[in-house]
C-alpha cells in the first residue's frame, strides 16, 4: 500500500515537473537567445573587425589597443564618470529626503506621491523631448523664467559647459521617484518602537534621522545605490533626445553608450563599438564588487 502511494505520489511530481518546465521554456529561451548567446557573441565580435556588410576576420586586441588611444572614448568615459559622480548621489539624497516627508503626516500625501511618480511611469523619449523644448535656447520655458528675475538666457543643450549639467538634472528628475517608491516602503516596514523608544530618551529629529532610520533603511538605500549607478553608467536616451547631434555641446554631454551608438550605427563598426561595450561591463563589474565589498562596513542587517 505505501509502495503504490509512493508511486503515485512520484508520477505526479514528475508530471508537476515536467509542465513547470514546458511553462518556462519560452523565456529561458529567450533569456538564452537574447542575453547569455548576445553577451558572449558580443565579447566575440569586439575581437574581431566586423562591419555592418561584408566578410570579418578575427584581430585580437586590436580594438581594444585603439580604444585607449582614441580621445572620443576617453572623453566620453570621463563624461560618464561625471555623470556617476552627480546624478548618483543626487538621486539617493533626494529619494531619501522625499521618502521621509511622504512618509510624513502631511496633508494630501496621496496627492504629492502620484506627482513625483509621473516621471516613472512616462516613456524617457517624452520626458527627453519635453525637457528639450523647455531648455530650448530662444523659446523655453527655464530661459523665460531666468529673464524674468533678469538673468541672460543660457545655452543648455548647445553649450559644452552646460550640456552635461543639465542632461544630468533631467536623469535626477526622471529617476528620484522610483527610488522614492523603493526607499518609502522601505521606510513604512521600519517598526515605530524604535523612533516613540528615541523621543523618550529625549532624541531630537535629527539624532533619530541618522540614528534610526539611515541605518534600519541602509539595505534599501545599498540596492538603490547598485542599480542607480548601473543605470547611469548606461545614460543613453536623455543625451541622444535632448542633445542635437550636430550641437557644439554635444562632446561635453556624450556618454559611453552614446560613443557605442555613433560607432555602431553611424559609423558601421561593430567591431570596435562592441569593445566598447565590453570595457564599460568590466567597468561596472569592478564598481559593483567594490561596493558589494564595503557593504558590510555601513549596511545594517538584522
Amino acid at each position: 500500500m505505501l509502495n503504490r502511494s509512493w508511486k503515485i505520489t512520484s508520477r505526479l511530481y514528475r508530471r508537476e515537473a515536467l509542465w513547470s518546465y514546458i511553462f518556462i521554456t519560452p523565456f529561458l529561451t529567450g533569456l538564452g537567445v537574447f542575453y547569455i548567446y548576445a553577451f558572449f557573441n558580443n565579447i566575440y565580435i569586439s575581437f574581431t573587425n566586423k562591419k555592418t556588410f561584408g566578410l570579418y576576420r578575427f584581430i585580437g586586441f586590436e580594438n581594444f589597443v585603439k580604444l585607449f588611444g582614441d580621445s572620443r572614448f576617453l572623453t566620453s568615459l570621463g563624461n560618464t564618470v561625471k555623470y556617476v559622480l552627480f546624478c548618483v548621489p543626487a538621486v539617493i539624497i533626494f529619494s531619501i529626503l522625499l521618502a521621509c516627508l511622504l512618509n510624513s503626516k502631511i496633508k494630501l500625501n496621496g496627492l504629492y506621491r502620484t506627482l513625483i511618480f509621473i516621471p516613472a511611469v512616462t516613456m524617457p523619449a517624452a520626458i527627453g523631448l519635453v525637457w528639450r523644448w523647455m531648455m530650448n535656447y530662444e523659446f523655453g520655458l527655464i530661459n523665460g523664467l531666468l529673464g524674468f528675475f533678469g538673468v541672460p538666457p543660457l545655452a543648455w543643450l548647445s553649450d559644452p559647459n552646460l550640456s552635461l549639467f543639465a542632461v544630468s538634472i533631467v536623469l535626477v528628475w526622471a529617476d528620484v521617484s522610483t527610488k522614492m517608491v523603493i526607499l518609502l516602503a522601505g521606510l513604512q516596514g521600519i517598526p515605530r518602537n524604535y523612533y516613540e523608544a528615541a523621543t523618550i530618551d529625549g532624541a531630537g529629529v535629527i539624532p533619530r534621522f541618522f540614528h534610526i532610520t539611515i541605518p534600519l533603511l541602509s539595505p534599501m538605500i545599498f540596492f538603490c545605490l547598485i542599480m542607480e549607478s548601473i543605470g547611469v553608467f548606461q545614460i543613453f536616451d536623455f543625451i541622444y533626445l535632448m542633445i542635437p547631434r550636430l550641437s557644439s555641446g554635444m562632446p561635453g554631454a556624450r556618454s559611453v553608450i552614446w560613443l557605442f551608438y555613433d560607432e555602431a550605427f553611424s559609423r558601421s563598426n561593430q567591431g570596435y563599438a562592441a569593445a566598447v561595450t565590453v570595457i564599460l561591463f568590466f567597468i561596472i563589474l569592478f564598481i559593483t564588487i567594490i561596493q558589494m565589498t564595503v557593504r558590510r562596513r555601513w549596511v545594517y542587517e538584522e
